[in-house]
């Protein structure tokens, strides 16, 4: 019976974890409310991205996880050229349909958006002369690579790959949960500086372990969606609030993704083994610098691969 199988995700989420949003109406939807005020979201992250390029004198930026293309628009807008990549090809969709719509700005004009895998990335790209100045992989999409081999040989291939198609001097930023934490206290926190949702309800925590070793965690996002639709829609009087925006006073909706759980001193070390020991390699913890006060709720790895 289905409801007999585990599954890593839900219905209608793609193999990177981000909603198909083409397969699945209401996954958009409940994606949409989990992401919350993308305006503070995005200024926070703006500062931190703008001040990161500017220093390592990045031109041109190429976006791995590319998804609806959230993270490219905002870079465009910054003045960056940018080349955006998915596995996803309906999630390209919304990134397409965004270049076309704005296709009289030049810098959307020239925007370059590529189907890609990370395994075979030096096949599905074309890198320009000397390579891009910045590999960008945040919002925690890294982790959705799988370890089903057990010898972490699929991560070090597509970390290589991201270095293949580096520029000398040029950076990758990574990020990844805080997943120290998450396995040390059994429970992942409901609010991140990505995805400042008030909708979040709850974040269920289950660890897949294979010989004593944890593997696979898998969250599942419990959102109350009826809170964000009784918010945006005019309440008539003498209605009642279900019969005035269509939606009950408690609408639970829910979704599941899964993560391969790296930790910070495994993924530093995986990361300086592969861009040598002599790279530049900066660890940031929401945005900041990593204090020992209180715990982050996402790592960001910015690595300069050594001229």
């Amino acid at each position: 019976m289905v409801d007999s199988i585990f599954r890593t995700r839900s219905l209608g989420v793609a193999t990177e974890g981000l909603p198909d949003q083409y397969a699945d109406g209401v996954a958009a939807k409940v994606w949409e409310v989990y992401i919350g005020d993308k305006r503070s979201r995005t200024e926070t992250y703006k500062t931190f991205m703008n001040r990161l390029l500017h220093e390592y004198g990045c031109k041109h930026v190429l976006d791995v996880a590319c998804g609806t293309g959230v993270d490219s628009v905002m870079l465009l807008e910054l003045g960056y050229q940018v080349t955006s990549v998915d596995a996803s090809d309906k999630m390209l969709k919304y990134a397409l349909k965004e270049r076309w719509n704005r296709r009289k700005e030049e810098a959307f004009d020239k925007w370059v958006i590529e189907e890609a895998n990370w395994l075979t990335l030096a096949d599905d790209v074309e890198k320009p002369e000397d390579g891009y100045d910045a590999v960008i992989c945040l919002g925690n999409s890294f982790s959705h690579l799988q370890d089903f081999h057990g010898d972490l040989r699929d991560i070090k291939t597509a970390l290589k790959n991201f270095y293949e198609v580096i520029r000398p001097g040029g950076i990758l930023i990574v990020d990844h949960r805080n997943y120290d934490y998450i396995l040390d206290a059994g429970k992942t926190p409901a609010k991140n500086i990505y995805y400042n949702s008030k909708q979040i309800k709850d974040i269920k925590t289950s660890v897949l372990h294979v010989n004593g070793q944890a593997t696979m965690i898998t969250l599942d996002y419990i959102m109350d969606t009826g809170r964000q639709q009784r918010r945006s829609g005019d309440t008539n009087e003498g209605l009642s609030e279900t019969e005035a925006t269509g939606c009950p006073a408690t609408c639970l909706n829910h979704f599941r993704l899964s993560y391969h759980p790296h930790r910070l001193d495994q993924f530093t070390e995986l990361l300086d083994d592969i861009f040598g020991p002599d790279c530049k390699h900066r660890v940031y913890g929401d945005f900041k610098p990593v204090s020992d006060e209180e715990p982050a709720a996402f790592y960001v790895h910015v690595v300069q691969k050594i001229f």
